[in-house]
C-alpha cells in the first residue's frame, strides 16, 4: 500500500512541480509541506481539502481509502 506522503510526492512530480511551489500555493511554509512528502506531519482537514483541489483528486485516494476496507 502506498502512504500518503509518496502519494503526495508523486503527485508533485507529475505536475513538476517544486515542494516550495506546492507550499506557496496553499498557503503553508515550504518546511511544513516537506514534511507532509518525508512522513513526519500531516496535514489539518482545510489542508487537506486544498491538496484535494491542488492535484484535482480525493482525499479517499491520499488516504489510501478504497471500497473494501472496514472500520
Amino acid at each position: 500500500m502506498v502512504k500518503f506522503a509518496e502519494k503526495l510526492k508523486n503527485l508533485r512530480l507529475e505536475k513538476g512541480l517544486s515542494q516550495k511551489s506546492v507550499a506557496l500555493s496553499l498557503g503553508v511554509s515550504p518546511t511544513c509541506y516537506a514534511g507532509y512528502e518525508q512522513g513526519y506531519r500531516e496535514p489539518d482537514l482545510t489542508t487537506l481539502r486544498k491538496l484535494c483541489l491542488f492535484f484535482g483528486t480525493s482525499a479517499d485516494y491520499l488516504l489510501g481509502i478504497t471500497e473494501f476496507d472496514s472500520l
